[in-house]
């Protein structure tokens, strides 16, 4: 990410924030955000202060990234994903709008904005907006939220010492065999037949 030329933290986080406009990001580009939390975490004395949204719309992200990810907090999603918004108004964008409009949506299907409403209140609106089939109009602006805020709830966690740890992945390490588990050859075999 760098040509010998001292970059600014600012600097870096915003170039991440670009590159996640992209696509999904790379490890090294992850890292460099979730330690940049951790460190905005332990500055603020233990308690993440948003950077780019409100304490409700974050709370409601926070939200949010777990449903999506049970246990998304334990790898600091909402966090991951507010401070790169702090860093690129066009992603700051995108949440501020999607979390307003899932507010609303919620309100006007469940009468509850999303941080107060019942888990399988919740689970219902997340289902319309992420079903392939759902072609409604009125929730077009909340599926492309919702698939971006998937995106980047998996990259953050994923891509987290929890995440991870969850994986299994112990690093690259030199091996003198390797197994493929017999869960995964049944899986292959009964989904693609024999060779």
């Amino acid at each position: 990410m760098s040509d010998g030329v001292r970059t600014t933290r600012r600097e870096t986080l915003a170039a991440i924030a670009a590159m996640a406009l992209a696509g999904p990001l790379e490890m090294a580009e992850a890292q460099h955000v979730h330690q940049a939390t951790a460190a905005d975490t332990k500055a603020a004395g233990g308690l993440y202060a948003p950077k780019a949204l409100t304490r409700h719309e974050f709370d409601s992200l926070r939200a949010l990234c777990e449903v999506i990810v049970p246990g998304a907090a334990k790898g600091n999603a909402a966090e991951f994903i507010d401070l790169l918004s702090s860093q690129n108004p066009e992603m700051a964008a995108i949440y501020t709008g999607g979390l307003a409009w899932l507010d609303e949506a919620m309100k006007r299907y469940h009468n509850a904005d999303f941080l107060t409403s019942r888990a399988e209140d919740r689970t219902a609106m997340l289902d319309k907006l992420a079903s392939r089939n759902n072609k409604a109009p009125e929730l077009a602006a909340g599926t492309r939220f919702f698939y971006w805020t998937r995106r980047m709830t998996v990259d953050a966690y994923y891509t987290s010492a929890a995440g991870i740890k969850e994986l299994g992945y112990m690093g690259n390490k030199g091996m003198t065999e390797f197994k493929v588990p017999q869960a995964a050859i049944d899986y292959a075999v009964k989904r693609f037949g024999t060779a």
